[in-house]
């Protein structure tokens, strides 16, 4: 059944990053008889550039409408004097919450040839195999209020609003542990617990999930201070 990607390239190092993604997609449309059709659009700085806009609503559509969306890389210092609203990182803001991207997959690896590379020790550095799930639409990039106002003495006040609800705590929870069933079965839980009210309902909803879900019992929940786990 054909499948359809879009490959948005992007700016800096994306597009080359991309022709590498195209040979790979060429290469299995010939050797594993899959249909991979392959549609480029911009996104980022250089949508920008010809648009004024870092990502259109036509590209936007077409994201949608794709059984998969590979993005390169987007900004650079061209582009840092411009208007927040339209710098080529709100592209990616944009897809994450249109596309409902709520968990982020972060695979750590250290291959063998490259233990000597770390600054780590080899026995802490060996074998290393973690996967951190990242939750993306909720916290504080999407929070309201947020912006840039004037205050009383003249001043100026910049506001972000750090919150997440207990869904969006439950759902990318529930990633971690669906994945953790498929390697050592162990979770870490990171937040901020000690300083943020937003870390404490983050907390108690990891745990009451996992308590609640006997689906889990085999594995191993812990929670960790976010300055510790950095």
């Amino acid at each position: 059944m054909p499948k359809n990607l879009l490959l948005l390239a992007g700016d800096g190092i994306g597009p080359e990053i991309m022709d590498e993604v195209k040979k790979i997609i060429s290469w299995l449309n010939s050797n594993k008889n899959l249909e991979l059709n392959v549609t480029e659009e911009l996104a980022g700085g250089v949508s920008y550039d010809k648009h004024k806009t870092p990502l259109t609503d036509d590209v936007l559509y077409k994201a949608m409408d794709s059984d998969a969306v590979l993005l390169g890389a987007v900004g650079g210092p061209k582009y840092d004097q411009l208007e927040f609203s339209k710098r080529p990182e709100r592209a990616l803001l944009r897809l994450r919450k249109e596309l409902r991207l709520f968990a982020n997959l972060r695979p750590a690896i250290c291959f063998s040839e490259l233990v000597s590379a770390s600054s780590l020790k080899p026995e802490i550095i060996s074998d290393l195999d973690i996967m951190i799930v990242r939750e993306l639409t909720g916290g504080i990039y999407f929070g309201e209020p947020r912006g840039v106002e004037p205050i009383a003495n003249g001043e100026k006040r910049g506001v972000n609003t750090h919150v997440y609800t207990s869904k969006e705590i439950i759902r990318v929870a529930k990633v971690a542990f669906d994945l953790a069933k498929k390697r050592n079965k162990k979770v870490t839980s990171a937040e901020k617990s000690n300083v943020m009210e937003s870390g404490i309902l983050w907390k108690e909803e990891v745990q009451k999930f996992y308590d609640e879900n006997k689906n889990y019992k085999d594995v191993e929940l812990s929670h960790m201070l976010a300055d510790n786990c950095a």
